[in-house]
């Protein structure tokens, strides 16, 4: 059989499959439209539920990827957007983190205009204080990094792992570096170790037993290009130390992981694995979903989704199961996905749900306090789908209800 005809032929059975379920009872209503169209590459969400249940989000990218320094609340009351102080400092390809105390970290990133392969990323962190709505300048990091990630320990300390950082005047290089924020003294420390490899835009997941997962992820190798990677890692805070774990059966980058209820970790989506092991070349997003044990330490093969996706959302709900919204294909880049997908972690099956009103990449996504999930913003269409090369970005904002 040709390569293409085997391509097709999984993905029709994974979407047969998912056809076949009964429709999952959830709806997307429109919400309140954001100030401008931007949009949020990277993994990281891009939005923060704060705990009076408004949700914050910064920062981001116009349609020519100049970084912002906007800053807005929605209030769920009344379903709008509202200002609220700027970042001091514009990002882009940064990361939110909410602190045990209620403040939002905002780490690093690329700031200013769009600046090429040779822009550094900077820094600066900066902290945002919703009962005063002011940003507040604090530790630097030791190196500047973007494309990063960011993850909440159980001590209440903030770890950022990996990132971007200029290689020369024309080429990049991916961050093997990890630094640890102690949000009491307001102060930066490299961790231990390096990981074990470098990486960028890349998830990282606290595990239930405090340790930090950080799942695949890309490296630069060329002027505009990168590789996905299947190498894992486990941070141990305790120690400070990395250890490699059990690798991704496929490479991934643009892709999801996120904690499900039992602690096993589902990894969804991601661009496309490229070259396989039989040889034979992928040149779609992937619809392949792998889940990783803690016990073992080793990833298996999990029920593939009815689309393949990329540069989308996974929000975990409250019943427990997974939501899976919208992403586009890296074969084209060119328009959003309307699609969402329900995943049971007991039947260990996914099912079509209601789609989006308007069909996204690359936008914020976060659960309101009462259970329903916001979002907001990302590229509708780019590439080939628009006739001037500058890509279309949406201010709309929809909320899913289950």
């Amino acid at each position: 059989m040709s390569t293409n005809r085997s391509l097709a032929a999984g993905h029709i059975a994974a979407a047969e499959q998912s056809a076949d379920a009964a429709l999952a009872t959830g709806t997307w209503t429109a919400a309140g439209s954001l100030p401008a169209g931007t949009f949020w590459a990277g993994t990281d969400t891009g939005a923060v539920t704060l705990n009076d249940g408004t949700v914050l989000t910064a920062g981001g990218e116009d349609p020519r990827r100049n970084a912002q320094h906007t800053a807005l609340l929605f209030d769920p009351a009344d379903s709008a957007w509202k200002p609220t102080t700027e970042l001091s400092v514009s990002r882009r390809l940064h990361t939110l983190t909410k602190l045990a105390n209620g403040t939002v970290l905002a780490v690093g990133g690329l700031s200013g205009p769009y600046g090429g392969l040779s822009q550094a990323g900077v820094a600066s962190a900066e902290i945002y204080d919703p009962a005063a709505r002011s940003w507040t300048p604090t530790g630097a990091l030791h190196e500047g990094r973007y494309a990063h990630s960011a993850t909440l320990l159980a001590d209440g300390r903030v770890l950022v792992t990996g990132g971007v950082a200029p290689r020369s005047a024309v080429s990049q290089k991916a961050l093997a570096s990890a630094e640890i924020y102690d949000p009491v003294a307001e102060e930066w420390t490299p961790t231990e170790e390096p990981m074990n490899d470098v990486r960028c835009g890349h998830p990282a997941v606290l595990l239930r037993n405090g340790r930090v997962l950080v799942v695949g992820g890309m490296s630069p190798i060329g002027r505009g290009l990168f590789a996905g990677q299947s190498f894992c890692e486990l941070f141990d805070p305790a120690t400070g130390r990395w250890t490699p774990t059990g690798d991704l059966a496929s490479v991934r980058k643009s892709h999801q992981a996120t904690l499900l209820r039992d602690g096993t970790v589902l990894v969804t989506g991601g661009d496309s694995p490229g070259l396989q092991d039989d040889w034979t070349y992928n040149p779609y997003s992937q619809w392949t979903t792998e889940r990783y044990d803690p016990a073992t330490g080793a990833w298996t093969a999990a029920q593939g989704m009815g689309n393949g996706r990329s540069h989308h959302r996974a929000v975990l709900l409250r019943s427990g199961r997974l939501l899976a919204i919208g992403g586009t294909d890296d074969s084209t880049f060119d328009v959003g996905y309307q699609n969402a997908e329900v995943f049971d972690p007991q039947a260990k099956t996914w099912t079509p749900t209601g789609g989006m009103v308007e069909g996204r990449w690359a936008f914020v996504a976060a659960e309101l306090l009462d259970g329903r999930v916001l979002v907001a913003g990302g590229l509708v269409r780019s590439g080939a789908a628009v006739p001037d090369s500058t890509s279309v970005l949406t201010d709309t904002s929809e909320i899913y209800t289950a």
